[in-house]
């Protein structure tokens, strides 16, 4: 599919496979060691073989993943992990140059639809406390209804919107 971006850029998003391996990898390699802290809430510098095989071999039901792609280079990937029966975890990152324009709003957007098609209800998120717009891609996904912060972490969870 394709998503169109706030300035007019279109994006193709499609869900990731198990030869996505080395785009991301070099997806890695592109992002700064913010951004990256901000998605791992820790350095990283490479993935391992068992991470790469956690990240692109997903079942599609409880694991459902996308990337986003701009001339053939990765620029985003987006995955939603059931860890109940209507519960889901998210966690989105963006490759620098393109964050800022609407792609991780998208990319949730795209998510909550999707879970929700697998009988999510609550999707949570864990974030760094200062990652601002994190927080501002959760809040467009409804109520929160937990928010807690420790050790320079927030948890938050919204109830999905009908």
């Amino acid at each position: 599919m394709l998503l169109s971006l706030s300035d007019g850029t279109a994006v193709h998003v499609r869900p990731i496979a198990p030869e996505d391996k080395p785009l991301l990898v070099a997806g890695l390699r592109t992002c700064s060691p913010q951004t990256i802290h901000r998605r791992f809430l820790a350095p990283k510098t490479r993935f391992s073989a068992a991470e790469l095989r956690y990240l692109t071999e997903v079942d599609g039901h409880d694991h459902i993943a996308y990337v986003a792609l701009h001339d053939g280079a990765l620029v985003a990937v987006a995955r939603l992990v059931k860890t109940g029966p209507d519960f889901a975890d998210v966690a989105i990152v963006v490759c620098d140059a393109w964050q800022g324009r609407g792609l991780g709003q998208q990319l949730t957007a795209l998510l909550a639809r999707r879970g929700a098609q697998e009988g999510v209800r609550w999707i949570g998120a864990t974030m760094l406390v200062d990652n601002r717009p994190a927080l501002r891609v959760m809040r467009g996904l409804g109520d929160f209804v937990r928010d807690h912060t420790s050790h320079g972490v927030r948890e938050v969870v919204a109830l999905l919107a009908a």
